[in-house]
């Protein structure tokens, strides 16, 4: 029973989830919906800009919280209904307050439950990515290809302190985010047409190599930390 309580900060996000599904959320967070809507949420916009841009952030706060498919349909939409620079900032606030939500839901409820379970080498990786957490999630957060629900649960589950992962999830998603809200500025003629944006574009050579060497930049704290423990030259 104990243990069964500890679960109870996930119970809210899993009503939300269960209850968005039970509306159907899945059936409009998709390209079609976004181009059946868009002269509507424009105009909707226009009237109650503030409004509107809270709303758009409490929504993909709780679509991050919650792990629902089709986030980068509505990364891509800030740009097409804010702008490239409105739209990403209030994709990444959205994005980090969502994280936050899950990653302490995560790390109240199941945290403690895997502590208990972990073997010596899982304790020694606990220790190297709590002391060195901040270049490690930034880096994660930096390269597109890493889940993003994934990097919201592991350092969660491995006793990861709240400000570097936020900190890090922040920055971490600026580049990528701002790709993909700039994508959505142009993009709503493309939407009427019938047509889909070209998501592949954070993999083309001038967009994903910089973010690897921003992803790899992040990480050399940790790299120095390493090679001097195991034998490099002091200080």
């Amino acid at each position: 029973m104990q243990k069964l309580l500890r679960l109870w900060p996930l119970l809210p996000l899993l009503v939300v989830l269960g209850g968005g599904y039970a509306m159907g959320i899945q059936n409009e967070l998709n390209w079609p919906a976004l181009a059946a809507r868009q002269t509507s949420l424009r105009a909707l916009v226009e009237q109650a800009p503030v409004a509107s841009a809270a709303s758009f952030v409490a929504l993909y706060a709780t679509a991050v919280a919650v792990s629902f498919p089709g986030a980068v349909v509505l990364t891509v939409s800030s740009g097409l209904l804010f702008g490239t620079v409105l739209g990403a900032m209030l994709t990444v606030a959205g994005a980090t307050i969502g994280s936050i939500l899950i990653f302490s839901a995560a790390r109240s409820a199941l945290a403690p439950l895997l502590a208990a379970r972990a073997g010596p080498f899982l304790d020694r990786f606990r220790d190297g990515l709590k002391r060195d957490a901040f270049s490690y999630i930034l880096a994660l957060r930096l390269i597109p290809v890493i889940p993003f629900w994934l990097v919201n649960l592991a350092p969660a589950l491995l006793g990861v302190r709240l400000a570097p992962f936020a900190l890090a999830t922040a920055l971490g998603i600026i580049p990528a985010t701002t790709v993909y809200a700039a994508l959505g500025a142009g993009i709503g003629g493309v939407l009427a047409a019938g047509g889909r944006p070209d998501l592949t574009v954070i993999f083309t050579p001038g967009v994903l190599l910089p973010l690897l060497g921003l992803a790899a930049l992040a990480l050399l704290p940790a790299g120095w930390r390493m090679w001097k423990g195991r034998g490099g030259p002091a200080a």
